[in-house]
């Protein structure tokens, strides 16, 4: 065997007298129990070939390994090696071939120890006597002596030996489990799929390991064990059984379990919409905690549809009136299309009244089913539907949790295992009790914030026009899309305010702040607009007296502390007046964006307006400029909505805007639903067609960052 150059040296830590070599049989690997044990440093022997350490008689006795390493098969024997004092030992030797992955190269890793009588204590003579080493016990004495459970299976499955750490864990389980198959011992899915993982291994000699598997105690307590399972040859290569090693590893486990779902807590409620909530419940459970998830919500909490008829409502006959009405909120499955799965998200979920569903959810107690009973006579008769369902994807588990939050019980939480052999556990339960907990705190939250922004969305309706018109003077159209933040809608506003002469006054406006504080304001700010506009004050004057008005009001709401006046009141606003006599149109602004003009022949300008300061300051310094909008002109009035994202200013969101209103032209309300679309921050298209437009199409669009108003104008020829 020739040396290997430039081999990397260094020494491996062992407990015992271990060698790595190649394929060639040259030193790869020396440990330090070697070196101990022969007295050679790992410098002087790595990258040499194993022949320089045997004497000749050694390597004649290794022939019988020569013969076996091309078929790649282990040798057991003894060798004669030459120690670093210069005298010779026989040592006991075990030739294993290292995982080559079917390629047949890979090396050998060799364990080299004392063998009993002389050969033994020919070396503990050649040692010095500090060196000396105690008796080796029998290779079953070591075997009884490890902490690790170990068993013997044969090829029937049945274990035929057990260390004393296995008996130990059998006393503890209190069975007995010697010359018997594994689903003789433990009845049910877990000893089924134990007893055929033994087989499996024994059929392919594919070691399985780091498994884990339950076992019940005697008190109702669970241990988790993990177990490694690899297949035992006899000395002519055929397999005659499988070996296993178990530890109980129940507490690591429980622990680990229980970081990974706080983990996976983290992802729930991470938006206000009780739909998304609820599907991002589902999606944290699976495959975390079960094969198969559903959270289905009591009809009465809001998913943005029309509730449906509560089940036994046509039935005069039903015996309880309560029984719920169930909707699909989440689902989750680690199967592709939902095989499991009855009812999608948004559809009614019928169940039996006397049915776990309906009684976790009229108790508010968890249903706990570790074994699913389907057999004849239980409340599957009434559901076939469920019970074929169950027998076509392997339903053997369930845990149904109500969706409790602040004394109400929301809806509840289904948890299912299929693929999964192992039944729910007293652990898993608790860990998903506490899951569902936290979500249902979330589902709670998004529950609320809708309820609330229904109510402000309906106010900021009621305060709005219900339908706007430019007379003989100019065409107009608007489109209104409600902001979808965590704070609520907007106060965004706007009108078209006939004057005297067949004038027509566009206005548009923006209230700091969200929710119904903030739509309230909006409908003062409008009623105080309409007020004014019926003085027809010049639009400077009007902007200077809604600026007094508005901080009068302040003062009144907060006690007259002006420090405080201008954040409770304040907002922007946009006051044009179009004379189709003269097609002139004057307007000021109070910090609002400039309108942009399409003129006839298609060119796109923004109006150079000068900017006053925002609404609820008491500047009262506003000043106007006219512009002359030929027939067939049209102006677009906006809020920073339009415009602006989270990502860019209000600059690009101008540039935007202008290629949108170049695009070809078309009929006032085309033209508005496509300006609105294309400069939609998060591709909505969907907006109201005016605040008179059902509010409920606002939540099937995209959520904005805040509000989006526009208002257009064409002139009239």
């Amino acid at each position: 065997m020739a040396d290997h150059a430039g081999a990397t040296v260094r020494p491996v830590r062992a407990s015992g007298a271990v060698l790595t070599l190649d394929n060639g049989g040259a030193v790869l690997a020396w440990s330090e129990g070697a070196q101990d044990l022969l007295g050679h440093r790992a410098d002087d022997v790595v990258g040499h070939a194993v022949d320089t350490l045997l004497t000749t008689r050694g390597s004649a006795e290794l022939s019988g390994w020569s013969v076996r390493a091309r078929p790649r098969r282990s040798w057991s024997g003894t060798a004669e090696f030459r120690r670093g004092d210069g005298r010779n030992a026989d040592l006991a030797v075990r030739i294993t071939p290292l995982s080559d992955g079917g390629r047949g190269d890979a090396g050998w890793i060799v364990t080299v120890d004392l063998i009993r009588g002389s050969a033994g204590e020919a070396v503990d003579a050649a040692a010095p006597e500090s060196a000396s080493l105690p008796p080796v016990p029998e290779p079953a004495d070591l075997l009884h002596q490890s902490p690790i459970a170990l068993s013997l299976f044969d090829r029937d499955g049945r274990r035929v030996w057990l260390n004393e750490a296995a008996g130990r864990m059998d006393a503890a389980m209190g069975v007995d489990r010697p010359g018997r198959r594994a689903a003789e011992v433990f009845p049910g899915p877990e000893g089924r799929a134990l007893e055929a993982l033994v087989q499996g291994v024994f059929d392919s000699g594919e070691p399985v390991i780091d498994r884990e598997y339950r076992c019940t105690l005697p008190d109702g307590g669970e241990l988790v064990l993990a177990g490694t399972f690899f297949r035992v040859e006899g000395p002519n290569g055929e397999p005659v059984g499988v070996c296993s090693t178990a530890t109980d590893v129940t507490d690591s486990r429980i622990r680990q379990h229980f970081l990974q779902v706080s983990e996976a807590s983290r992802h729930i409620g991470t938006a206000l919409d009780v739909q998304r909530t609820a599907q991002e419940l589902a999606d944290a459970a699976v495959p975390l905690l079960a094969d198969y998830v559903t959270v289905d919500l009591a009809d009465w909490v809001s998913l943005g549809e029309e509730p449906a008829e509560p089940i036994g409502a046509s039935d005069t006959d039903s015996a309880d009136p309560r029984i719920p009405v169930f909707r699909r909120a989440g689902i989750a499955s680690i199967h592709a299309g939902l095989p499991e799965a009855l009812w999608q998200i948004g559809e009614v979920v019928v169940v039996p009244p006397d049915s776990p569903f309906t009684r976790a959810l009229l108790s508010g107690l968890t249903h706990f089913e570790p074994v699913l009973d389907t057999s004849p006579g239980t409340w599957l008769d009434q559901d076939p539907q469920r019970a074929r369902t169950i027998k076509a994807t392997g339903m053997h588990s369930l845990i149904i949790v109500p969706l409790k939050a602040r004394g109400m019980v929301l809806g509840e939480a289904v948890f299912v295992r299929t693929d999964n052999p192992l039944p729910f556990s007293r652990e898993d339960l608790l860990l998903i009790e506490q899951f569902v907990e936290r979500a249902a705190l979330s589902l709670d939250n998004a529950r609320r914030y809708s309820r609330e922004r229904a109510a402000s969305l309906t106010l900021q309706r009621s305060l709005l026009p219900g339908k706007i018109s430019g007379g003989a003077a100019l065409e107009v159209a608007s489109r209104y899309l409600p902001a979808d933040t965590r704070k609520g809608v907007g106060g965004d506003w706007f009108d078209v305010v006939p004057l005297s002469e067949g004038r027509v006054a566009l206005v548009i406006g923006d209230v700091v702040g969200h929710g119904i504080s903030a739509a309230a304001r909006m409908g003062q700010y409008r009623t105080v607009v309409q007020t004014l506009a019926d003085l027809d004050p010049p639009p400077e004057e009007l902007l200077a007296r809604l600026d007094r008005l508005v901080l009068r009001l302040s003062d009144q709401d907060t006690g007259g502390d002006s420090s405080f006046a201008a954040s409770a009141m304040g907002g922007t606003c946009l006051y044009a007046v179009y004379d189709p006599a003269t097609r002139g149109c004057t307007m000021a602004s109070a910090g609002h964006p400039p309108p942009a003009v399409r003129n006839p022949d298609g060119s796109i300008g923004f109006v150079d307006l000068p900017v006053g300061p925002p609404i609820g300051l008491g500047t009262m310094a506003y000043r106007s400029v006219t512009v002359d909008l030929p027939a067939g002109s049209t102006i677009a009035l906006y809020t920073d909505g339009l415009i602006e994202t989270r990502t860019a200013d209000i600059d690009t969101g101008m540039d935007r805007l202008r290629t949108a209103l170049a695009g070809p032209s078309l009929p006032l309300e085309q033209f508005c639903q496509r300006v609105v679309t294309a400069m939609a921050p998060y591709g909505m298209g969907s907006a109201e067609r005016g605040p008179a437009a059902a509010f409920p199409d606002a939540f099937r669009t995209k959520p904005s960052p805040d509000d989006v108003t526009l208002l257009v104008a064409r002139t009239r020829a």
